[in-house]
């Protein structure tokens, strides 16, 4: 097609000469000075990670994340994502570009099972010209692994986790318990309750001290160890985060296979903490991201926060964590992890990256050390889950 031989031409070279867009006026007497800016457009497909919403939905009618990145580096660039429709392109989205030169956006992977093809355009800016990028389909239409949670009860990959009170865990007044995540609706349901076989009062401690005597309580604490894992790619879960503090809701990872004797990441595995909630009116915003893993001497190192700014990631003012699903991702390669919500990027490390297969956790857990911030009047809490995807690389 016409349209996408033209968008083909890249890297750009831009000729920049005096007159409207140019660089640079030479001086009088002087013919005009040309000066060659060398431009590039790459754009970024990635899974289907992109799905705010009040109600469950689909995972198929997720909408894929893009991201663009331009050259040279021009913070405020317009860009605009375009789809292919003929031998025309026809314009979905428009962001500007951040301080790294990128622009992030979210449009339909496919139409009645048919890959889209996208392209970024940018206009005319401060000197440079106009440049685009190649064109662009979503090679991640197939998923690996996904659990809608269609049906009544867990799927065969899910198990119970941590069912036993554990005090060194800093969990002496909680247990993961069965009777804590149910499924209906098509959704995944994991709380914290009261647990009904204990009428007695249990005291919780933060580095020694009493901080009071609460309830007993059962956690919703589900993972897929022995029954799947992966090795690089993306991750994600469409979850609605329960509202009080005094506990959190997690989606995270851990390695199914770890190689004794070994402190390396790439041998030994990680935990990713994909994301973590710890409730309405967190004074750090509530929502955060870690990795954990292990030095030359096996000592733990601890990588990650608080998500700055996170309210920025709300659809707007009146959304909220636990009033909306929200789709939680990871980007897991063997040089980093890439974090985001709703595909737009909360962070990024180095540190930490496994190289062995990790399986997948959900949970909300009640940890002894945030029990004082809501008591028992709180109970029960809960956190949703519409659905899980795995696209391996």
């Amino acid at each position: 097609m016409a349209g996408l031989a033209a968008a083909a031409f890249l890297p750009s070279t831009v000729l920049a000469t005096a007159g409207p867009g140019t660089a640079g006026v030479a001086p009088a007497g002087r013919p005009a000075a040309a000066e060659r800016v060398a431009q590039s457009a790459r754009l970024r497909v990635l899974p289907q990670i992109v799905q705010q919403g009040t109600t469950r939905a689909p995972a198929a009618h997720a909408r894929a994340a893009f991201v663009t990145t331009l050259k040279p580096n021009v913070k405020g660039r317009p860009v605009a994502l375009q789809v292919a429709e003929g031998e025309l392109w026809r314009t979905v989205d428009k962001g500007r570009t951040n301080g790294r030169g990128s622009a992030e956006f979210a449009a339909p992977a496919a139409r009645d099972g048919t890959p889209l093809t996208y392209r970024v355009t940018a206009q005319r800016y401060q000197g440079l010209g106009k440049v685009r990028s190649q064109p662009k389909a979503s090679p991640w239409l197939t998923d690996t692994w996904v659990d809608e949670f269609s049906g009544t009860s867990l799927g065969d990959a899910w198990g119970h986790r941590g069912t036993i009170y554990a005090p060194k865990s800093r969990r002496a007044c909680s247990k993961g318990d069965p009777r804590a995540t149910t499924v209906a609706d098509g959704v995944a349901r994991l709380s914290v309750l009261p647990d009904p076989d204990r009428t007695d009062r249990c005291t919780a401690y933060i580095r020694g001290r009493p901080t009071g005597r609460y309830a007993y309580r059962i956690n919703g604490h589900i993972g897929t160890m022995g029954k799947f894992s992966f090795s690089y790619g993306f991750a994600a879960a469409r979850v609605k985060m329960h509202s009080a503090r005094g506990q959190h809701g997690g989606f995270w990872m851990l390695p199914q296979t770890s190689v004794p004797g070994e402190t390396r990441p790439a041998l030994t595995g990680a935990e990713v903490d994909v994301v973590e909630y710890f409730g309405n009116r967190h004074p750090e915003g509530g929502l955060a991201s870690f990795t954990y893993s292990q030095d030359s001497t096996g000592g733990q190192v601890k990588t990650g926060g608080w998500i700055k700014r996170s309210r920025g990631f709300l659809k707007n003012r009146s959304d909220g964590w636990s009033k909306s699903f929200h789709v939680f991702s990871v980007e897991w390669t063997p040089q980093r992890y890439i974090f985001r919500i709703d595909g737009k990027e909360t962070w990024r490390t180095k540190v930490g990256v496994s190289g062995q297969p990790e399986y997948l956790i959900l949970s909300l857990l009640s940890s002894d050390y945030e029990l004082s911030h809501s008591g028992d009047w709180a109970l029960p809490q809960t956190m949703k889950v519409d659905w899980v995807r795995v696209w391996e690389a």
